[in-house]
């Protein structure tokens, strides 16, 4: 009976020793074939466009191709649920925000993924700041004078979201500003951006990147920033609560996560070059001018700061008083 137990011992000693050395030897030959990074947004989103910046030097200096995945709809979690049933080998990652690490939690009623059991985060990439841009048409150069035509004028105002920094920020200044507004839903950025500029819907929290070439171009104007303080990316606009809309602080994170258990090795390594990438001087200039405060970290501190948005987030959802769809 002892020899028995001694042989069952030795037998999952060796199946042990056998999986560490699957597991060193899939990290030394990690990446042997293209990367796809899935992006819970359509392509022209803020997220797509930086991702895709950071994937050319990634490709090179892991020296193979990066494919971009764009998985849009269901605020986030078709691209979040594909990720997190993906084999955890480094081939399948996903680069995404807080909408379906942070919000998405409070906002949907049926999550098809757990923000953070299903995934293992690997390098955090920086913040995307939003604005509040509104058509031409209507009559506000400033959040105060939107706010009084606002209030003149109940259920006449719109506002579309593209994603749930947009929908959050949205409710926040109803809320917060006593306003009765209309909210339009779409799948991304874009269609909603076009939208506010056909004039048919009012206005639109937007990251910057996706917003700012229409405001230049006279297309939308540009109200206010939703971070607590202005942005250096856009110095000439005030904060939302400087406008004085009180209590509002809302910005977007960006990051990449592979699926649960995916090993450390690989984990090391893709944190290693991205932040690589990220703290070169040219590149975060290049990520400035697409609108993204560009920074990075560790896996861990991408884990805590996951945990601490999520309390974050469930605040700002509670206190605008969004109900769950």
């Amino acid at each position: 009976m002892i020899s028995g137990l001694i042989r069952n011992l030795r037998a999952v000693g060796v199946a042990a020793l056998c999986l560490a050395a699957a597991s060193a030897a899939q990290a030394d030959t990690y990446p042997s074939r293209n990367i796809t990074l899935v992006l819970p947004f359509a392509a022209g989103s803020g997220t797509d466009t930086t991702t895709r910046l950071i994937s050319q030097h990634l490709s090179q200096a892991l020296g193979v191709g990066i494919v971009i995945e764009n998985k849009a709809g269901a605020n986030g979690m078709l691209a979040a649920s594909y990720v997190a049933k993906a084999a955890p080998d480094g081939y399948t990652l996903l680069v995404t925000t807080n909408t379906t690490h942070s919000a998405n939690p409070y906002l949907l009623k049926s999550l098809t993924y757990d923000p953070v059991k299903d995934f293992t985060p690997i390098a955090r990439t920086g913040d995307l700041p939003f604005m509040l841009v509104v058509n031409p048409e209507v009559p506000a150069k400033t959040v105060a004078e939107l706010v009084a035509y606002g209030k003149a004028n109940p259920g006449k105002l719109s506002y579309a979201s593209g994603s749930s920094s947009a929908i959050v920020s949205g409710a926040t200044f109803a809320h917060n500003a006593g306003l009765d507004l209309l909210h339009v839903p779409y799948k991304s950025s874009p269609p909603a951006l076009n939208d506010v500029m056909g004039g048919r819907v009012s206005m639109m929290f937007v990251d910057i990147l996706t917003g700012l070439p229409h405001v230049n171009g006279n297309a939308l104007r540009a109200l206010a920033v939703t971070t607590k303080e202005r942005s250096p990316l856009v110095p000439h606009l005030p904060s939302m609560q400087e406008a004085g809309v009180p209590d509002f602080d809302i910005s977007s994170w960006q990051g990449y996560f592979g699926p649960a258990g995916l090993p450390k090795e690989i984990v090391t390594r893709l944190n290693s070059e991205i932040r690589k990438i990220i703290e070169k001087p040219e590149i975060k200039a290049q990520l400035a001018t697409l609108g993204m405060d560009a920074f990075s970290g560790t896996p861990e501190q991408l884990g805590t700061f996951v945990n601490e948005q999520l309390v974050l987030w469930e605040k700002l959802i509670t206190n605008a008083k969004i109900e769950k769809q």
